[in-house]
């Protein structure tokens, strides 16, 4: 029970990724407390986890921190923050509008930066910050410019806030997936579409297949654990050795 008695705050927790770290942190011990922008989605990951669900959109500042403020005022002190809510978009840069530019960001960079600055105040010395970023930061994947300069933004943060942080001794730590079976991923599209991209990625990470989100939410909850106690400032990449093995 790596988290027992401990608080955690899953940002994006109402499904995929954040839903299973959700679902893990409570296993463990953790009352947690999760947000989301979905109402529907949101309900449904109360009941499967207990979790305090809190609807809130991370692209709303002012949201941000009345739920943060709200969390600690009902659980208590903070231990552990997943920042893990975030948007897509892909457009080649002839055609990046700054409307789509600045909606990917606002969730993804400005979003994320100033949900771990206002979750300061309210988290336990000694803590963990884990962050979702992507190997799409690294890998030039053509018309993924705006998401990629985002998360390779949020990159640069993670190293910097984890400096500052160490007085404190908060943990601030990145994972980074690859191609990944969520259910974004299928959102919208057809069982021939999805069984077609399935395949593809199959073609193009090295272990043949996608993961899944428990396998990304298992490296989340690694680090955010006593276990990761001497990683501090990491990227760890869960892409099936799609950037180490290429």
């Amino acid at each position: 029970m790596r988290f027992a008695g401990k608080i955690v705050v899953v940002l994006g927790g109402n499904a995929g990724i954040g839903l299973a770290a959700a679902r893990g942190f409570v296993a463990e011990g953790a009352k947690v407390a999760l947000t989301g922008r979905n109402a529907a989605t949101l309900a449904q990951a109360a009941r499967q986890t207990g979790a305090l669900a809190l609807q809130s959109d991370m692209g709303d500042l002012a949201a941000t921190c009345d739920t943060l403020a709200r969390v600690a005022a009902e659980l208590g002190p903070i231990d552990v923050l997943f920042v893990n809510a975030g948007v897509g978009g892909f457009a080649p840069v002839a055609d990046v509008t700054e409307p789509f530019w600045d909606g990917i960001h606002d969730v993804n960079l400005k979003g994320a930066f100033f949900a771990m600055q206002a979750a300061l105040p309210h988290m336990a010395d000694g803590g963990a910050i884990v962050v979702t970023g992507s190997i799409g930061s690294v890998a030039a994947v053509p018309g993924n410019v705006a998401y990629a300069a985002a998360k390779a933004g949020l990159r640069a943060v993670v190293r910097i806030l984890a400096k500052e942080l160490l007085p404190r001794r908060i943990r601030v730590n990145m994972i980074s997936p690859g191609p990944t079976d969520t259910e974004i991923f299928k959102r919208d599209s057809s069982a021939e579409e999805i069984s077609g991209l399935q395949d593809f990625f199959a073609t193009v990470v090295p272990m043949g297949r996608m993961g899944t989100s428990d396998e990304v939410a298992n490296a989340a909850l690694f680090l955010a654990s006593n276990e990761a106690s001497f990683i501090n400032g990491v990227d760890l990449y869960v892409d099936g050795g799609s950037l180490e093995l290429r």
